[in-house]
């Protein structure tokens, strides 16, 4: 059974900087996507990025020149640099993933079967 486990969430003043992690654990098999999501009180949840076994990103526009998706295959670790927060990137952040081959990893929820139980980011002004 595979489970994904984020860490490196917390409080962070405006224009601060975290970086959260995400391990996997079991047989991973062939993960073709991984990606980042996040879900702030009262909203959906929605994507922030996400990365190609062969390293390729895509990021939503919200988040563009201030997060970076980068993956160690050596660790099965994905991580989330996130630089210039703001108070509306408070949420809880979740990392996912999916074994079904796209040549371009989505952005959508229904794309990935796979989900950690989130890290808390609270961003204060």
């Amino acid at each position: 059974q595979v489970q994904l486990v984020e860490s490196g969430g917390g409080s962070v003043q405006s224009g601060g900087s975290l970086r959260l992690s995400c391990a996997t654990f079991g047989y991973t098999g062939n993960i073709n996507c991984m990606a980042w999501f996040r879900q702030a009180p009262g909203k959906e949840r929605e994507a922030i990025g996400s990365i190609g076994s062969a390293g390729g990103t895509r990021y939503a526009d919200s988040v563009k020149g201030r997060f970076t998706i980068t993956q160690d295959n050596a660790k099965n670790t994905l991580y989330l640099e996130m630089n210039n927060l703001k108070p509306e990137d408070t949420a809880m952040y979740y990392c996912a993933a999916t074994w079904r081959y796209a040549s371009t990893c989505a952005l959508a929820l229904n794309a990935y079967s796979k989900w950690g139980q989130g890290t808390q980011v609270t961003v204060t002004s």
